[in-house]
């Protein structure tokens, strides 16, 4: 099917798509809704093009023709929209958000459907892309055999080593704080698409329920790093204003910060999920 009121240029066969032709800091009509939807379902992660700074109430709203938004556990929100999870690195920055391969907040028990992250600020002299891989194809891309050996297992996603004290240097307290943790499928099974797609990470899975450690280590570590092949991957070089938009059900991601000192910034929402099955 083609599309009558967005443009959508892949990017590669495999991850990724242009969008250009609708101006996000406007309504969006209900057929360009449905179009963005399906260029989202079928390239896993898109790149709004051409846009202007969007109001934090307009990309709030965008966010919410998707579904409820969802909160993060542990991460300062903006003053005035606790709905924005403002992205802010810079010289002083002890952590860069996304420096490692993972899905969003994969430790919750309903993880993101998807993410939403305009960057308002480039670092000066470059740096700052973001790479997508295709957990779709990273699961089209095993053997017959490892298919069915992962499908029945589930992994322990766990957030506690990753959140405690991060924020720290933004002011946040977290020494009361219980961060969440959740059993989900090694493969699971997209809602819309009906695609199966590899659901461990790096930065949250710590094991897999059923086997032994040594077990699990070595299949976690085999996973890990089938995952981050060039083949499954696209990589974005932003530009001011762009927005990405990724499906945290079917992609994983990382923020190169390789940019320090220099500063990168902007609003991001979040999309809650489904219960992953």
């Amino acid at each position: 099917m083609g599309y009558e009121t967005i443009q959508v240029k892949p990017l590669n066969p495999t991850i990724g798509a242009e969008i250009r032709g609708v101006d996000l800091t406007r309504d969006v009509s209900n057929q360009q809704f449905d179009e963005i939807h399906r260029a989202f379902t079928d390239h896993v992660v898109v790149f709004f093009k051409d846009q202007q700074p969007i109001p934090p109430d307009r990309q709030i709203a965008l966010g919410r023709r998707f579904g409820d938004l969802h909160a993060h556990p542990a991460a300062p929100t903006h003053p005035d929209h606790p709905e924005i999870f403002v992205i802010h690195t810079h010289k002083d920055s002890k952590i860069a958000n996304g420096s490692n391969w993972h899905s969003d907040v994969s430790c919750d028990e309903h993880p993101p459907l998807g993410t939403m992250l305009q960057l308002h600020m480039l670092p000066e002299g470059g740096g700052g892309d973001t790479l997508f891989a295709s957990m779709y194809a990273a699961y089209d891309a095993l053997s017959d055999q490892m298919k069915a050996f992962l499908d029945p297992l589930q992994a322990v996603h766990e957030s506690e080593h990753i959140y405690r004290g991060r924020y720290s240097d933004r002011g946040v307290d977290d020494r009361d704080k219980v961060y969440p943790s959740a059993l989900h499928p090694v493969v699971r099974t997209h809602p819309v698409s009906g695609r199966k797609a590899l659901y461990v990470n790096g930065a949250f899975t710590t094991r897999i329920k059923g086997l032994k450690k040594p077990e699990s280590d070595a299949i976690l570590q085999f996973l890990v790093q089938h995952m981050a092949q060039e083949r499954f991957q696209v990589r974005f070089q932003w530009e001011v204003n762009d927005m990405a938009f990724w499906d945290n059900r079917a992609a994983q991601h990382l923020a190169m910060w390789d940019y320090w000192p220099n500063e990168r910034k902007g609003h991001r929402v979040t999309i809650k999920g489904e219960r992953p099955v």
